[in-house]
């Protein structure tokens, strides 16, 4: 990885974090209430367990309220490290799973030179985080990613199929701003950054509140040695919630 890029990249871009952490530090406990029925994020977490040895080590990349992924690690005999930028939601992970360790830091304070270090890791897990950066931005977390990884590590990630970049919505009584890709267009950023897709999942998902149904992609990967190296599909499953 060219960490010189990555950290001259996040040099130049402009943060716009406003709200972001405000909002969900409002909706606190009532995210996991709103989404009960969380099988993609399950399967995706049973697919690092099975491919992992116990004790390895495992960032939760937005970890929100820790509920279902790091408590699923834990409970598998991980090593388990959360970050999220909201607080509340820090506060909540740190009750719910008393087993893991859990900061409020931002994907970008763990850049290559950037101000924090939290090791490497085996496997690091992002569930519905990316899509809370624009697109400009997702390139260099993707990257950050990768050099938090060991060699080979493992990478398992959920996106919400849209076109829309840093785009904001209504999100249980708040708003916040959010980012997509249709599919293909996800497929080729994961491999542009490096890493090679081994199992595909979609959900179709209906939340307890009035919106349309969402598609949901959830993406089990693994880093390649090489950052041009292709991407393959070895496995790609379709279920409807």
């Amino acid at each position: 990885m060219n960490n010189q890029h990555s950290a001259g990249g996040y040099d130049t871009l402009r943060f716009n974090r406003e709200g972001q952490a405000e909002a969900f530090d409002a909706i606190g406990a009532r995210y996991d209430e709103t989404f009960p029925h969380k099988q993609g994020q399950v399967s995706a977490g049973d697919w690092l367990i099975r491919s992992l040895p116990t004790g390895s080590r495992v960032l939760d990349l937005g970890c929100g309220t820790g509920v279902p992924t790091a408590r699923q690690l834990v409970a598998s005999g991980f090593e388990v490290v959360g970050i999220d930028l909201s607080g509340g939601m820090v506060k909540l992970a740190r009750e719910y799973v008393p087993g893991a360790t859990f900061h409020q830091l931002d994907i970008a304070d763990l850049r290559p030179g950037g101000p924090r270090d939290l090791g490497q890791f085996d496997a690091v897990a992002a569930f519905f985080s990316l899509l809370m950066l624009p697109r400009a931005e997702i390139p260099l977390a993707l990257l950050t990613i990768r050099n938090l990884l060991v060699p080979g590590g493992l990478f398992a990630l959920s996106m919400v199929e849209a076109d829309v970049d840093d785009f904001s919505i209504p999100f249980l009584g708040n708003n916040i701003r959010v980012s997509g890709y249709l599919r293909e267009d996800l497929r080729a950023v994961i491999g542009k950054a490096g890493f090679q897709i081994v199992e595909e999942i979609s959900y179709t998902y209906a939340t307890a509140v009035d919106v349309p149904p969402e598609e949901q992609i959830f993406l089990c990967c693994r880093m390649s040695f090489s950052r041009s190296g292709s991407m393959r599909i070895s496995s790609v499953g379709k279920s409807a919630v």
